[in-house]
C-alpha cells in the first residue's frame, strides 16, 4: 500500500487542528479505494496556545496522527520543510490548517499524479475576503517576479501542493536558510498539474500574515530568485554619473557663452538629497543580498525540534 503524508503547519490554531482533521477524514472511503495509508503530520511553529494539547488529543484517537513541535516559532517555511523533511510517504501534501486549502480537493489531485504528473499546485482565482490593497500589491508582486526571474511562480499559487517522494527529495536537498518556498517549486521543475478554485475564508482564527510580514516575504522571494534589482543599482548608478557629466557640461558652457554665476542654491540642495536617496536605495539593495549571505554563511539550522510524536 501507497503512504500518503498531510503535511500541516500549525502556530497558534488550537480552534483549527481538530476541524482539519474531521475535514481529512472525510476522504477515508477514497484512502481506502485507491488502497492508500495516510499520516497526519501536524508541526506546530512554537505555538503559545493549546495547539500542542490538542494535537495530543487527536494522537490518542488516531494513531496516524504524528507532531513535530519547535522550540520557538520559526516561521511557515521552515515548519514546511520540517514537515517534509519527517515525512515518510510515497507521496506528500502541505496543507493549511486553517481549511482555506480544502481537503475535498485531495481526491481529485490524487487522480492527477495517477495520470503522470509529478505534483499538483493549487492557485486561487479570486481573493473574496482579503483587503483590496493587500490583493493588489499580492498581484503586482506576482507580475514583477515573472518579469525580473526565470523561475515560474503563479499569481495565486497557493502552498497547498502534492508532490511525489521524487519531487520532495528534490526539494530537500536545497537547504538555504532563507527559503522561499514558492520559488523552489518553480526552481525544481518536475511536471506540475495546477487546480484552480475559488478563495476559502479561514474556518477558525485570524491570519499570521499582516501586510508587512508580506512585504519582508516578498523581498526573500525576489532577493532568492533573482540578480535584476542588483543589477538595476548598477544602471542606475551609471545613469546618475552619466546625467551629473552632461550637467557639468551645460553650466561650463552657460557660463562661457552668457557669463552666469552658478546660483540656486535651493535647487541644489534639492538635487543633493535626490541624489543621497538614490544612492541609500541602492546601498538598501546592496545590503537585502549581503544580509541573506551572511545568514546562509553562518549554517544555522532551519528548525530546532522540541518535542516529536
Amino acid at each position: 500500500m501507497s503512504l500518503l503524508s498531510v503535511i500541516v503547519p500549525c502556530y497558534n490554531e488550537e480552534e483549527s487542528v481538530s476541524l482539519f482533521y474531521e475535514e481529512l477524514i472525510k476522504n477515508e472511503p477514497f484512502f481506502q479505494e485507491k488502497e492508500m495509508e495516510v499520516e497526519i503530520l501536524y508541526v506546530d511553529d512554537g505555538s503559545r496556545d493549546r495547539t500542542v494539547e490538542e494535537i495530543k488529543k487527536l494522537r490518542e484517537r488516531d494513531k496516524r496522527v504524528r507532531m513535530v513541535s519547535f522550540s520557538r516559532n520559526f516561521g511557515k517555511e521552515a515548519a514546511m520543510y520540517a514537515g517534509l523533511e519527517h515525512s515518510k510517504g510515497d507521496l506528500a501534501v502541505l496543507m493549511d490548517v486553517d481549511l482555506q486549502d480544502p481537503p475535498a480537493l485531495l481526491p481529485e489531485m490524487i487522480s492527477w499524479l495517477d495520470q503522470g504528473y509529478d505534483s499538483v499546485a493549487t492557485r486561487r482565482v479570486s481573493r473574496k475576503g482579503e483587503p483590496p490593497v493587500r490583493s493588489f500589491f499580492a498581484r503586482m508582486f506576482y507580475r514583477l517576479m515573472k518579469k525580473i526571474s526565470k523561475t515560474e511562480i503563479m499569481d495565486g499559487a497557493r502552498d497547498y501542493r502534492l508532490m511525489t517522494r521524487q519531487m520532495v527529495d528534490a526539494i530537500l536537498s536545497m537547504q538555504e536558510y532563507n527559503r522561499f518556498t514558492k520559488g523552489i517549486f518553480g526552481w525544481v521543475g518536475f511536471r506540475t498539474k495546477w487546480l484552480e478554485y475559488e478563495n476559502v475564508e479561514r474556518a477558525r482564527g485570524e491570519t499570521k500574515w499582516n501586510f508587512w510580514k508580506l512585504f519582508l516575504y516578498s523581498l526573500d522571494g525576489i532577493t532568492a530568485f533573482s540578480t535584476v534589482p542588483l543589477m538595476l543599482a548598477s544602471v542606475v548608478g551609471v545613469l546618475f554619473c552619466f546625467l551629473a557629466f552632461l550637467m557639468i557640461l551645460f553650466i561650463i558652457v552657460r557660463k562661457m557663452i552668457f557669463g552666469d554665476p552658478v546660483s540656486g542654491w535651493p535647487s541644489l540642495v534639492c538635487i543633493m538629497l535626490f541624489l543621497s536617496g538614490v544612492q541609500f536605495f541602492c546601498t538598501g539593495i546592496l545590503g537585502q543580498y549581503l544580509s541573506k549571505t551572511y545568514m546562509e554563511v553562518k549554517k544555522r539550522p532551519i528548525y530546532l525540534v522540541k518535542e516529536e510524536l
